[in-house]
């Protein structure tokens, strides 16, 4: 926001993209130096509520000691001053000095340009055409729609014509024939009418759901796509909320569109027979009209941003319910339940409240655009009689242009409601570009459709690896040569980088620095998906899927090879469980509720690496839940395959059956072995050193005849 202040035009996506933050966020140091990259002058400060009016502002502040917020403005009311600030998460705030006060760190960071600030446009935004403009058979769909439409409008329109002659040509004249025969054109019009509005509905039906299930098929699509680490950054009810998103703009664009454009239509057509009939009355219903329109934009802003809020607050309370029902079993083992149930209590409360500010925002705007329709109806109501007095219209045209004068405003309003609909739907379109314009996984290059060579031997070349752009290194130029088919093991302590340097093995980590090479061919040049095949892995905190034993031991492959699956159920030590179980591989299981214990289900995860037929088998603490005995027989299979195995361990069973270990520390792999053999011959150095120089100290002092110390050679 400050950078847009002063000329360059930049989103939240594109500033992700840019600086990959990661799911920690940024500290003021972070903050202070992505913006001296923009271009600014930083200058952190720490002072009192007192001292913040002499702040250069917009400048950022440091809020409820979890995020930064930007101070816009400090105006003064005969209440006290006011604060405008703008929260990333809730818009913009005006604020009372308490508020600020009980909110605000103390710690804020003034920007200033500097001579490198350049003011330029770098923004990542979705159009709304980008989400139809593959859909095949949108067009001829719209246009049944608009016919069937314009059918319904033309009877609308043709209406009043029945009331104004039967008002003022039948009733005077006493005609009942010519009543009758109106009666049953018009009554004819309303048939085709009914028509024409019971197929549109039918292909709007159609058209909306079949919208709607394209527009989330390509997202999804999209998403399952995309690299591992936009994921780890983000909660998975946000994720889910950006889904819910789709469902406001299918209908715009399947519903609210087509309905614009039949109101503008019908508008223009109202207004020009108004004015036909009387340009006082219609200038009248104009005025009205702008008076709502001008009504409507005025609120527009605040609905946008309590809008806003409503999504932000129902996402964390989508987040936190899923979060506690998949850590209940630790919830109930802490007895935490009353504890957890008031924070996702706290949650639910900020969604309601928001949905409430957000109701009475829409409250106040309807009450006054129901005062202007009512003070329009008096305005009319005294003109039309007036000008009836005046002979200028007849009571038939009175009535015809209260109708047509209705179908005007009702068309003006409702128009003016899509138009508005339109700038809340753009609050949708952001949270959706978050997905939809994050770059695949794969991105535009060509890349070789030929399959990976693992005879080869995988190499890291000089890789390193950070979360965020301004994140410390978690690998540190890492070397790494491991041959096709070596058993290798990884060792270390926690947090030395081993579950990173696994994902970077397996592709889902792209390395910051160096590269990694199936002998000379960089695996960036590979498939992703051909690169993946060819690795089973077992991963921490890896989960089953709601389906059958055998459908995840085959990852639900769709034609299951049952012959295959009890072949790595053999392999994985877990065959004979499984089939004394009642339903045997049939058995269904899930992330939740699962029948398996945590062994079992470490066992079948590995049954699930191993369906496959991989060329590389990676275990990050693929055995830590199991008991020695089934541990011992896995390692006994493991060390029999040919393929490259890849461990984490931390048991010395594990570390035994390696052909190497390595220590993984700060980020470098060092071969733990290479390094004993080190020291082993440091010590013998030494040792020998220590021998040398006693042999030198005998020979310059020799012992007595009676073995009991040096003699005296000065005698």
């Amino acid at each position: 926001m400050v950078a847009g202040f002063y000329g360059f035009k930049t989103d939240l996506i594109a500033m992700r993209q840019r600086y990959g933050m990661s799911l920690k966020g940024a500290n003021l140091k972070q903050v202070m130096q992505v913006a001296e990259d923009i271009g600014f002058n930083t200058s952190p400060l720490r002072g009192e509520i007192e001292d913040m009016p002499h702040l250069s502002m917009p400048a950022i502040l440091h809020w409820n000691l979890n995020h930064f917020v930007v101070l816009t403005a400090i105006t003064g009311s005969v209440r006290g001053k006011r604060y405008h600030i703008h929260d990333p998460a809730r818009g913009s705030l005006v604020m009372s000095e308490d508020e600020v006060s009980r909110q605000w760190t103390g710690v804020a960071l003034e920007l200033l340009r500097s001579e490198g600030f350049k003011p330029r446009i770098e923004r990542k935004q979705l159009g709304i055409t980008q989400l139809w403009s593959k859909m095949t058979g949108l067009w001829g769909t719209i246009r049944q729609i608009v016919l069937h439409s314009l059918v319904m409008q033309l009877v609308v329109l043709a209406t009043p014509f029945f009331l104004q002659i039967s008002i003022d040509t039948v009733f005077p004249a006493f005609d009942s024939d010519l009543l009758f025969m109106l009666a049953l054109g018009f009554g004819g019009l309303v048939i085709v009418n009914l028509l024409a509005s019971w197929l549109r509905s039918l292909i709007l039906v159609t058209l909306s759901n079949s919208l709607s299930y394209q527009v989330i098929v390509n997202l999804f699509r999209h998403l399952m796509r995309l690299p591992l680490d936009y994921f780890e950054k983000r909660h998975v009810g946000d994720i889910i909320s950006r889904f819910g998103s789709t469902q406001p703009i299918s209908q715009l664009i399947s519903q609210g569109m087509i309905a614009a454009f039949i109101d503008g239509l019908m508008a223009i057509l109202t207004l020009a027979l108004m004015f036909v009939y009387s340009p006082i009355l219609g200038g009248v219903a104009c005025t009205a009209l702008a008076v709502y329109v001008g009504l409507r934009l005025a609120f527009l802003q605040s609905i946008k941003l309590r809008n806003l809020d409503v999504i932000t607050t129902m996402a964390k309370e989508n987040s936190n319910f899923i979060e506690s029902v998949r850590g209940i079993s630790a919830i109930k083992a802490f007895g935490q339940e009353g504890n957890r149930q008031r924070i996702w209590q706290r949650t639910k409360a900020d969604a309601v409240n928001a949905q409430v500010k957000l109701g009475r925002l829409q409250a106040a705007f309807d009450a006054l655009g129901q005062f202007v329709i009512g003070a329009e109806r008096v305005v009319f109501v005294y003109i039309a009689i007036n000008l009836a007095f005046d002979s200028v219209l007849t009571v038939g045209m009175i009535f015809a242009f209260q109708a047509y004068k209705q179908q005007f405003l009702d068309a003006g309003m409702r128009l003016t409601e899509q138009a508005i609909n339109y700038q809340i739907v753009k609050v949708h379109l952001t949270r959706i570009a978050d997905i939809a314009l994050t770059p695949l996984e794969e991105g535009e290059v060509e890349k070789s459709n030929e399959d990976p060579d693992f005879t080869k031997p995988l190499v890291l070349d000089g890789v390193c690896y950070r979360y965020g752009t301004n994140e410390p290194l978690v690998l540190r130029g890492i070397n790494l040569k491991i041959g096709p088919g070596e058993f290798i093991a990884m060792t270390g302590p926690s947090g030395g980088g081993k579950t990173t340097l696994m994902k970077v093995l397996t592709g889902l980590f792209e390395p910051t620095n160096g590269v990694v090479r199936l002998g000379e061919r960089p695996i960036s040049s590979c498939r992703k998906a051909h690169y993946r095949r060819a690795i089973g892995s077992v991963a921490q905190g890896d989960t089953l899927y709601a389906g059958s034993l055998a459908e995840n031991i085959a990852f639900f492959d769709p034609e299951i090879d049952m012959r295959r699956v009890r072949e790595v159920a053999r392999m994985a030590q877990i065959v004979s469980e499984i089939e004394a179980m009642p339903m045997g591989y049939e058995t269904l299981v899930g992330d939740m509720g699962s029948v398996l214990s945590g062994g079992q289900l470490q066992r079948v995860l590995l049954a699930r690496a191993l369906y496959p037929d991989p060329s590389v088998l990676i275990l990050d603490e693929g055995t830590a839940n199991l008991d020695a005995e089934n541990e011992s027989k896995i390692l006994e299979t493991l060390k029999s395959l040919s393929i490259t195995r890849i461990a984490v361990a931390h048991r010395p069973a594990t570390l035994e059956a390696a052909e190497k270990v390595y220590e993984v520390s700060a980020g470098q792999a060092v071969d733990k072995e290479a390094v004993l053999r080190a020291e082993a011959e440091s010590r013998a150095m030494l040792i020998e050193m220590a021998e040398r120089n006693k042999s030198r100290a005998m020979e310059i002092y020799p012992t007595g005849g009676d073995g009991e110390g040096p003699t005296d050679v000065r005698s």
